[in-house]
């Protein structure tokens, strides 16, 4: 007679089926979209029978939520292991900022989910985002509470303000991705933008003088390019005079 599986064996199992209807959710919420998706697309991406689906998620509303809910509460566990280390704003700003850019690259499918689908959907109406983000930007407003007294942060500088352009700066600049505005596959570019908008947050809220002490954000060139310099302005030629007649 064969084995009985036990408890622990059994809770392992539920959960990695668990785990991969969530993912073949998240590939086809990116891809079809919360309208364009069925219950039916989400077990054949999965392998998975049909009725297994309902198994786990009574409705793709759930499993929309469940996305949310699975990758924001990883996006505010990175973003609180930075917020509440120690070291400099410019660098806890940088860090936070390549937090949410290395989730986009690492999942750009499960990013895109969290920024467009979850909006757009009836089911996001259920979703509790106005708590989830009011966390992070409270989160973040301790962090910039701390820098004020620090003397890093301009004295007119609002922490609760500050919090909310900051993430409010990364969701877009992620948007801009998500949409095609920019290509995700170029990591140089997705290098620049989260650099550009950590600077230019920066420019805004430190003290004067205060970003020169952070190290300049370094680009990193696809294997075996040579960064090229600008091509030289040519002055042009300065048009001949026109010689006046003589009078005879």
């Amino acid at each position: 007679m064969g084995q009985q599986k036990t408890a622990p064996e059994n809770g392992t199992r539920e959960s990695e089926r668990r785990r991969t209807i969530l993912r073949a959710a998240i590939d086809v919420f990116a891809r079809k979209g919360y309208h364009g998706c069925r219950i039916a697309d989400v077990a054949k991406e999965a392998g998975v029978a049909y009725g297994l689906v309902y198994h786990y998620f009574k409705n793709k509303d759930e499993l929309l939520e469940t996305v949310f809910e699975t990758g924001w509460s990883g996006f505010i566990a990175r973003a609180r292991a930075v917020a509440e280390s120690e070291g400099p704003l410019v660098e806890k700003v940088r860090r936070i900022a390549d937090v949410a850019f290395e989730a986009y690259r690492v999942d750009p499918r499960a990013v895109k989910v969290l920024i467009l689908e979850i909006a757009r959907s009836p089911a996001g109406a259920r979703i509790n985002r106005q708590t989830a983000f009011v966390d992070v930007i409270r989160l973040s407003a301790q962090m910039f509470t701390r820098a004020k007294e620090a003397g890093e942060l301009r004295p007119d500088v609002d922490p609760l303000l500050a919090s909310a352009l900051l993430f409010g700066s990364i969701e877009m600049g992620l948007t801009a991705f998500v949409v095609g505005l920019a290509d995700a596959r170029d990591t140089v570019m997705l290098e620049r933008a989260k650099a550009q908008i950590a600077d230019s947050f920066l420019h805004g809220v430190l003290l004067s003088g205060a970003s020169s002490k952070a190290e300049p954000a370094k680009l990193e060139l696809p294997q075996g390019e040579e960064p090229q310099a600008a091509a030289p302005l040519k002055r042009e030629k300065a048009a001949p005079k026109a010689r006046t007649p003589k009078r005879g």
